[in-house]
């Protein structure tokens, strides 16, 4: 798994064979949205819109949206509303304003109920709305006084200009006269033109007024999230939380698969592979105590990140494959002819097929079988065993706990002949056979003790 690609086969065996877990994950993620919402009560939500008539660019038109949701403006909305105090800084948080297409800003507003939610959005547009104009104003009526005093002054100067060349125009036709009206005249149309801009200094702006479009609308549902809504995405961060948490245990759990892992952790070489049919699901947990009660209960004990069982041949196809490891452990030792079958205690499938091996063995070559604790791993001691045979299911192992089983065997003087690989496989109806079936196996064989004696 640390080295696979993940894919929806993966996810699925995951949601098939550890569903219950995954529905305590779903129920834990429900219980934890509906506490969030009781910390946060219902809210409702509801806008209105606010026209600018006239011609506005973006930046103005953002300037606006800025002002619409000011300090200035939530304050006196606050004072307005007799259930919210006025400086209340809660407001700042429950209303906002957006720029749409069209010179409009839209003023959004949420409450505890829907009438408090449509009044602060009304509220709030018509504050703004006349903050607004009154800074329009303010600003207008500076720019035309100051435009009316210059224009003023220009014209006071024009007429002092008029009046002392009219004192020394000369009454006669001379050229000097002539000219000198002619200028006269000309001061005039300057006086004139002066008369007209002080009438134009106070011009129409571009942008025009500011209309409230209607009032804002009661709203008849919660805004988002409501409590179903944080309840079902509870649920749903949590199952997904579960996935993502079985994915990385599985990629980073780094258990042997392949027979090159498990070569390199025990040291030794393959000696066959046999097939194991699977029994139906258990009724019980596998040990004992409230831990294995809760184990079994939530479907911890199923591993998951095993590959999907494939079906195998008959009985005797599988009865073929244990007479041909017997036949290479007879070929490799020499007289006596017994060996230690270690098998990692927790392997079911392992054990099984180690029962198998002692039966088809039937004596040649002798085997005892003994289950060591991957944990800490004891192997018994040898006594007049040629070497040990560790018996396996792939991909339940680590590298580590394969090379603790390893060098237990070696502290107990037990050299490692090879391994089997035990795979669980899906039984077709059998055939008539030189031997009974598993089922009657000696079951002495499987979990012998570990202080001695043969199977």
């Amino acid at each position: 798994m640390s080295d696979d690609t993940i894919r929806l086969a993966t996810v699925g065996r995951i949601l098939r064979r550890r569903w219950r877990l995954l529905v305590i994950f779903a129920v834990l993620g429900a219980l934890a949205g509906y506490g969030v919402s009781l910390l946060f009560p219902a809210r409702y939500a509801t806008t209105t819109s606010v026209v600018l008539s006239g011609t506005w660019d973006d930046r103005a038109l953002l300037t606006q949206a800025e002002i619409a949701t000011s300090s200035v403006v939530i304050d006196r909305a606050a004072a307005a509303l007799p259930w919210a105090g006025a400086g209340d800084t809660k407001l700042k948080d429950q209303v906002g304003a957006a720029v749409t297409d069209g010179n409009i800003i839209k003023i959004s507003a949420n409450a505890d109920t829907p009438d408090h939610a449509a009044q602060l959005a009304d509220e709030m547009a018509e504050q703004y709305v006349a903050f607004a104009t009154q800074i329009t104003n303010t600003s207008s009526g500076s720019t035309t006084a100051d435009q009316s005093a210059a224009l003023r002054k220009l014209v006071t100067q024009t007429s002092s200009k008029i009046t002392a060349l009219s004192e020394g125009v000369n009454p006669g036709q001379t050229v000097e006269g002539v000219q000198a009206r002619t200028e006269l005249e000309q001061l005039r149309n300057d006086l004139e033109e002066a008369i007209t801009k002080l009438d134009q200094a106070n011009p129409v702006s571009d942008q025009g007024t500011l209309v409230v479009v209607g009032s804002a609308a009661v709203p008849t549902s919660q805004a988002p999230p409501t409590r179903p809504e944080l309840v079902g995405g509870g649920a749903l961060l949590f199952l997904l939380f579960g996935v993502i948490g079985h994915l990385t245990a599985a990629r980073s759990g780094r258990r042997a698969r392949t027979e090159r892992e498990i070569t390199s952790a025990l040291g030794s070489a393959l000696v066959g592979t046999v097939d194991v049919p699977v029994e139906g699901r258990a009724h019980g947990p596998q040990g004992h105590g409230p831990g294995s009660w809760m184990k079994w209960l939530v479907g911890v004990e199923t591993r998951w990140d095993l590959p999907t069982v494939q079906s195998s041949g008959d009985e005797a196809s599988r009865q073929i494959r244990y007479r041909r490891v017997g036949a290479r452990l007879r070929e490799q030792l020499s007289a006596p002819r017994q060996l230690l079958v270690v098998v990692p205690d927790g392997d079911r499938t392992a054990g099984r097929a180690a029962g198998r091996l002692v039966a088809e063995a039937g004596g040649d070559p002798q085997l005892r079988v003994a289950l060591v604790p991957v944990d800490r791993p004891v192997v018994p001691d040898r006594i007049s065993e040629s070497g040990a045979l560790v018996v396996l299911s792939a991909g339940s192992w680590t590298d580590a706990e394969l090379a603790g089983i390893a060098q237990a065997c070696e502290e107990a003087r037990h050299r490692i002949v090879g391994y089997v690989v035990a795979s669980a496989v899906r039984a077709r109806p059998s055939r008539s056979a030189e031997r009974p079936p598993d089922s009657a196996a000696p079951a002495v064989a499987v979990g012998a003790d570990l202080s001695g004696g043969s199977a």
